[in-house]
């Protein structure tokens, strides 16, 4: 087994880093993980490097760079998932600059990888008759179809994200007195 090996880095990057010290969201870390997971699965099939004999040298530009050419032409991965999988790969190394500083230059080379740029299509909007027609779709007669017209209509009027609605607590809403208000806590 190698010296440095890179197992108790990825530990000590999921485990203590990522969730107490960046207080990320359990998806983000779930990601993270799923991302590694891949890098790990690119060094076994291309590079014959078994996960128990990665070390850290093997993050270096040139394995990252492969690897990101590897997700979108052999994986068939999107441009988002690719940048994803490098953000991830980014903020590990940023961990690693301050535990392995002797692989500073290499962690620098690996950060300076930039994400691709992917083609936005333009939104499409819904009218107003079809924000109508969706509201109108559950049955506000049962409590299942109140609580769906609830859910859709918070969602329209605050603009908020699936996940931000479901960590709504009743502490979150102030409804006692105008103006009404609903205080969102999410992504940025």
């Amino acid at each position: 087994m190698a010296t440095n090996n890179i197992a108790k880095y990825i530990t000590g990057f999921l485990g203590v880093y990522l969730p107490h010290e960046r207080n990320v969201s359990p998806n983000t870390i779930s990601a993270y993980r799923d991302g590694f997971v891949s890098f790990f699965s690119f060094l076994r099939d291309e590079k014959q490097i078994k996960i128990e004999n990665a070390i850290l040298s093997d993050i270096n530009r040139d394995n990252v760079v492969e690897y990101l050419r590897w997700l979108i032409e052999r994986q068939g991965n999107s441009i988002a998932t690719r940048n994803n999988r490098l953000a991830a790969i980014h903020s590990f190394v940023a961990y690693l600059q301050y535990d392995s500083i002797e692989y500073l230059d290499q962690w620098q080379k690996v950060l300076k990888i930039g994400n691709l740029k992917k083609a936005h299509p333009t939104p499409v909007y819904f009218t107003k008759e079809g924000i109508k027609l969706l509201l109108e779709q559950p049955d506000s007669a049962s409590y299942q179809g109140l609580r769906h017209l609830t859910v859709l209509a918070l969602m329209y009027d605050t603009g908020c994200r699936v996940q931000e609605l479901a960590d709504l607590t009743v502490e979150s809403m102030r409804i006692q007195y105008q103006p009404y208000s609903i205080k969102v806590y999410g992504k940025g």
